[in-house]
């Protein structure tokens, strides 16, 4: 299925399903991808299909002025902006000045729009790295992603780096004791002939228990929703996320549904 890029360091804004209108910040290459996992349902494409392009990161100069630009023209047309989102072509934490570009969206923000809220779309991967919970802990809303806490099915859905496993990234939301969102995707298919089903209690079970310990303000589940890399994946239908969202607030947690 047909997949896309974002072609610019500042893009949008766009309309969100969950956050509003955004104004999105992307700090990977604008033709092509950069990412700690390969999801099977990313709307960019696999990383191996979306890895021939300059593979060049935006400066942090160049992000900046950027932003500070579409700021400064939204802000004189009296355009509604309710969040800035950084996202974009894979994983936003990777970029190794991200810490430097929070600091300065913060005070671009800060200027022209005081009210807007600072998210991040992230894989939680870099959440270990000093200066990446650094920079998250001064984010509004860090929406961290969570598609199981089952090893196996964490590696077909999300299919991470080797050296990445699923359990540290529990254990790293775990002790990051600012304000996170965990957003789980709920999904069923095939993937060389091996099925995954992350809705089955077994699954949920594991969940249930990562959430209690990560502690998340909220949990933000939903399926699929656009064109996937792969097409042996399949959506959840909202009948059933609604079942789910019961069970988990019957366990305690604010759960919104999309």
């Amino acid at each position: 299925m047909d997949t896309f890029l974002f072609d610019a360091p500042v893009f949008g804004p766009v309309i969100s399903r969950r956050l509003g209108v955004s104004l999105g910040i992307n700090l990977l290459p604008p033709d092509g991808k950069v990412c700690s996992f390969n999801c099977l349902y990313c709307e960019c494409g696999l990383n191996e299909e979306r890895r021939t392009g300059s593979r060049q990161l935006p400066s942090r100069t160049l992000v900046r002025e950027k932003l500070e630009e579409r700021l400064q023209i939204m802000k004189a047309a009296g355009d509604e902006l309710n969040v800035i989102t950084f996202a974009g072509n894979g994983e936003p934490t990777l970029h190794p000045e991200f810490a430097k570009i929070v600091e300065d969206t913060l005070l671009l923000r800060d200027r022209f729009f005081p009210k807007v809220k600072i998210s991040v779309l992230s894989n939680a991967t870099q959440l270990g790295k000093t200066s990446v919970s650094g920079a998250l802990a001064k984010i509004d809303n860090n929406i961290l992603k969570l598609d199981s806490a089952v090893e196996s099915t964490f590696r077909l859905i999300n299919n991470a780096q080797k050296s990445i496993h699923v359990e540290d990234i529990i254990c790293n939301l775990s002790a990051f004791r600012h304000r996170i969102i965990i957003q789980t995707l709920f999904c069923k298919g095939e993937i060389d002939g091996v099925s995954f089903d992350n809705t089955t209690d077994d699954e949920l079970n594991a969940l249930i228990k990562a959430y209690k310990a990560i502690r998340p303000d909220s949990i933000m589940i939903y399926s699929l929703s656009r064109n996937t890399p792969v097409d042996t994946i399949y959506k959840v239908e909202k009948k059933n996320l609604e079942i789910i969202a019961t069970k988990l607030r019957e366990n305690g947690f604010t759960v919104e549904v999309a």
